[in-house]
């Protein structure tokens, strides 16, 4: 699929005292994009669209160019201790993705240029916590790297990052737009993950993303650059024939990765879940999706901030553990499974 392009772009006036909303700004006009000041992404107005969804899409096609102004860190468990803030909001159209409730009346997306702030602040989380090591996420709010190919964020973060003692990057993507990141002086501080998941899946709540057999080309390029490689098995879904589905995926990713140098891979296993504010938001901008979300088929589970979500009850979720490590231990037995969640 071509790289991400966005259709409007809107630029915070302080944003411009930054090189790289500079270089952006330059970028886009001389690509012909329409570009707008804004005083702040919360006062963005006037997205075009004749309905909610037509808005909601041409959002998700806008990019706004400003200043992450706050600079404490999230949290990031069980992936990393804190999430790094370079973007917020996805170009992709994934039924299940809880950006869908967390970006709220916002779906757009915005990207920071204020790095050398980040970083600084970065350097300080690494300092508190020396000589542990300090792991940054960078995926948490966005796809990153689906972007990355017009800000260079990412890229500039992995050679910061590379150059710390103590500091670890990771990020997750499910686009193939890697070849610039490839010669990145990452030093082997950044794990790059892929998104993968049955062809079920992928072919019914993954509109807008890269394909497979793409992800996996990229995942090829990226092991070959030496990063760390890592998969997210995410949201491990029940649909009919998923035991046979996930083997497959297995399958087809072992033949992909052969002959690549897989020291040290990991996985990570999330189970599908659901929150109601989620499925009502979901059920709205995606009316004719096949997403199983009937609460009575599942467990609630409390949450953070006392905000609780649907998850598959007891004994399916272990059998969905069960089964997806097994073939894990099948066709990678000597990668690590960090988690299931």
């Amino acid at each position: 699929m071509k790289p991400f392009m966005p259709q409007l772009v809107y630029i915070e006036p302080q944003a411009l005292e930054y090189p790289l909303a500079r270089e952006l700004k330059d970028k886009f006009e001389g690509m012909g994009i329409e570009i707008r000041e804004t005083t702040s992404h919360n006062q963005v107005r006037n997205i075009p669209g004749q309905n909610e969804l037509q808005k909601y899409r041409n959002a998700k096609s806008t990019l706004v160019v400003g200043i992450r102004r706050t600079l404490k860190f999230d949290t990031s468990k069980p992936s990393a201790e804190y999430a790094i803030p370079l973007a917020t909001g996805c170009m992709g159209h994934c039924h299940y993705c809880y950006l869908q409730t967390t970006l709220g009346s916002k779906p757009y997306i915005r990207t920071y240029v204020n790095l050398d702030e980040i970083f600084e602040q970065a350097q300080k989380y690494i300092d508190e916590r020396a000589p542990e090591i300090t792991r940054f996420e960078a995926a948490c709010t966005s796809d990153i790297v689906g972007i990355d190919h017009l800000t260079h964020s990412l890229k500039k973060t992995i050679e910061f990052i590379g150059q710390t003692e103590f500091g670890r990057l990771r990020f997750v993507t499910k686009y193939q737009h890697v070849d610039h990141l490839l010669d990145a002086k990452h030093n082997g501080k950044t794990r790059f993950r892929f998104s993968v998941n049955s062809r079920y899946v992928i072919k019914n709540f993954e509109p807008g993303t890269s394909s497979f057999d793409d992800r996996l080309e990229a995942a090829r390029k990226v092991a070959t650059a030496g990063y760390p490689l890592g998969f997210i098995v995410a949201p491990i879904y029940r649909h009919e024939g998923w035991e046979e589905g996930y083997q497959e995926l297995f399958e087809r990713l072992k033949v992909s990765l052969e002959g690549v140098p897989l020291n040290g891979l990991t996985f990570e296993m999330i189970q599908h879940r659901f929150t109601k504010p989620a499925k009502n938001v979901i059920l709205k901008r995606y009316p004719k999706t096949k997403l199983e979300m009937d609460e009575e088929k599942r467990k609630y589970k409390w949450g953070r901030y006392g905000i609780g979500k649907y998850v598959y009850p007891t004994e399916e979720a272990a059998e969905l553990e069960r089964t997806i490590k097994g073939y894990i231990h099948e066709y990678f037995p000597d990668s690590e499974v960090q988690y299931f969640t």
